[in-house]
């Protein structure tokens, strides 16, 4: 068989053609093959090194590149490396052991020199040695004293030349030392470790266990590697999710307690100096009734202030202070106006668990002339919209037995003049979600806590006098005629 040979190759590379074994030339850069003796020919089933050289084996999977690349590194300096190599000449799998070493051609070019024995390997070595090649999971094989001795393709690409040093892949160095001890012990063990490679940090789940060299039957370590780094990534993202999550929570409980617990008592000092200021006191005794709603009132600006920024720091905006709802405008004040004489009074529900509350809020209407009964917490004033015509019911939120928002919602479900009755929430707790929630459980309009009486009377009689009552009454009358004409 005739084979031709590139002009550049010297006398002495002639001299392989006259070999039995198989020896070729590779081109590590173009991925082209550069010579191949007649022995070389047989064993890659070419006709001829025309043939063979047109060969095209750009497209290697990533393992045999980053293989090739090593070889490259491996032996760039002068060395040999004697390695098994299967390849798949023509679909059949041909497996030899190759003294492979760097070659200088004239042009300046380094190509890699094969010199092969072919080897009769079985069928399973063949297979498990390409499942080795191929697979995702980086493999090491180290010497007893923790020095490499081999390294898949997958490891290779990850760490470079199999001489590196153990520890300088962990992060933390002593990490290797651990691994080492544990395996000399005779133990198995695996534990998740920061990686620096060459494409940066990462994360693996690495398992160590000890095996015995297989050329040399000395006790040695095997790395078995996995990256798991999109894991611990979405875990980590998770984590902080949560953490923000239950942060934002503990700043939501904060703020509610703090509004709640310092509004509450000033809702008490603030109410009951203002009604004493208009008392009719000597001039000495309401000059001193003045000084205290005012201190209650700076008061009351500082704590707003306070629970304004606290809520600030969550990226929310404040809403202390302000009665208001998506969509549902406030009820006007200016042109609120009491009762005219001899009209029947309203009726008012107050339902509050605060004894103070309740109290106050009884003197601020009764002097108004409206009709003021209480209920003290939820469950009560549930009882007591079910089994009393009202005009209007005034509903803390914050109770014991049952808060406001749950007995707004289970009087909105008693249907009829019952359930339609106007709820004004009268709360402490007047942050943006919170009032929110409020008017989703169908209540009406809302006075923040310290109650300032002129807004209260004005909504008062706005939602009171609204003719809601009459309102339905006619709606019902409808229904009736459409039903009759029906």
């Amino acid at each position: 068989m005739s084979i031709g040979v590139d002009p550049e190759l010297s006398s002495a590379v002639r001299g392989w053609d006259r070999l039995r074994r198989p020896v070729w030339m590779f081109d590590p850069v173009s991925l082209r093959g550069v010579y191949a003796n007649a022995a070389a020919l047989s064993l890659w089933g070419a006709d001829s090194l025309e043939e063979l050289l047109a060969r095209d084996f750009s497209n290697l999977s990533p393992a045999v590149r980053a293989r090739t690349d090593r070889l490259r590194e491996a032996t760039a300096g002068g060395n040999e490396v004697d390695e098994r190599w299967t390849f798949y000449p023509n679909g059949r799998p041909v497996t030899v052991q190759a003294t492979i070493s760097a070659f200088r051609m004239e042009d300046g070019r380094g190509v890699l020199l094969f010199e092969a024995a072919p080897l009769d390997v079985g069928v399973e070595e063949r297979r498990a040695v390409e499942a080795l090649r191929h697979t995702s999971t980086l493999i090491t094989l180290l010497d007893g004293a923790g020095a490499i001795l081999f390294s898949n393709p997958a490891a290779y690409a990850a760490y470079g030349p199999g001489e590196g040093d153990l520890a300088a892949r962990f992060v933390d160095r002593d990490r290797a030392v651990w691994f080492l001890d544990q395996v000399r012990s005779g133990r198995a063990v695996s534990r998740l470790c920061e990686i620096t490679t060459s494409a940066g940090r990462r994360w693996h789940e690495v398992e160590a266990r000890p095996v015995s060299d297989p050329v040399t039957g000395a006790p040695g370590v095997l790395l078995n590697e996995q990256d798991v780094t999109a894991r611990v990534e979405a875990e980590g993202a998770q984590a902080t999710a949560e953490q923000k999550a239950a942060m934002a929570e503990a700043r939501q409980k904060f703020l509610t307690d703090m509004s709640h617990e310092l509004r509450t008592p000033l809702n008490a000092v603030i109410g009951f100096s203002g009604l004493l200021s208009g008392a009719g006191l000597a001039p000495a005794q309401e000059e001193q009734a003045r000084r205290i709603h005012q201190a209650g009132q700076g008061l009351l600006a500082v704590v707003n202030q306070m629970i304004d920024l606290s809520e600030q720091g969550d990226g929310a905006a404040p809403a202390s202070g302000v009665s208001k709802d998506a969509g549902k405008p406030a009820a006007p004040v200016a042109n609120a106006a009491p009762a005219s004489a001899g009209a029947t009074p309203l009726r008012i529900l107050c339902v509050d668990d605060n004894p103070t509350n309740r109290m106050l809020m009884t003197a601020m209407l009764s002097g108004q002339g409206m009709v003021c009964e209480t209920a003290d917490d939820g469950a009560l004033g549930l009882a007591a919209a079910a089994a009393g015509e009202w005009d209007l019911v005034l509903m803390d939120i914050q109770m014991l037995v049952m808060d406001g928002v749950e007995a707004t919602r289970r009087i909105r479900a008693l249907g009829g003049e019952f359930g339609a009755v106007p709820i004004i929430a009268v709360t402490a707790n007047t942050l943006a979600d919170q009032v929110e929630s409020y008017f989703e459980a169908g209540m009406d309009d809302l006075v923040a806590k310290p109650v300032n009486m002129a807004e209260l009377l004005g909504k008062v009689f706005h939602w009171g006098g609204c003719g809601w009552r009459e309102a339905i009454a006619g709606a019902a009358a409808d229904a009736d005629m459409s039903h009759g004409g029906a």
